[in-house]
C-alpha cells in the first residue's frame, strides 16, 4: 500500500513540475543524467523502504489478523 501511496505522490508532484527540480538537482549534486523513469523508481524504492518497515514493525500483521 506504501508504494502505491508513494508512487501517486510523485504522480501529483510532477503536475506542478518537481520531476524537473529532482532530476536537475540530481545532475548537479551527482553529475548524471537521469530521465522520468528514475524519478518514479526513487518514489518507488521509498515506498517499497516504508512496506519493509510496517512489516518489520508488525503492522500488517495487526491490519490483516484483526479484520
Amino acid at each position: 500500500m506504501t508504494i502505491m501511496t508513494f508512487l501517486i505522490v510523485g504522480w501529483i508532484l510532477s503536475w506542478f513540475k518537481f520531476e524537473r527540480l529532482v532530476i536537475q538537482a540530481f545532475k548537479e549534486l551527482f553529475n548524471k543524467e537521469i530521465s522520468k523513469a528514475t524519478y518514479y523508481f526513487l518514489f518507488f524504492s521509498v515506498g517499497v523502504f516504508g512496506d519493509v518497515v510496517l512489516l518489520i514493525q508488525g503492522a500488517y500483521y495487526d491490519y490483516f489478523l484483526n479484520r
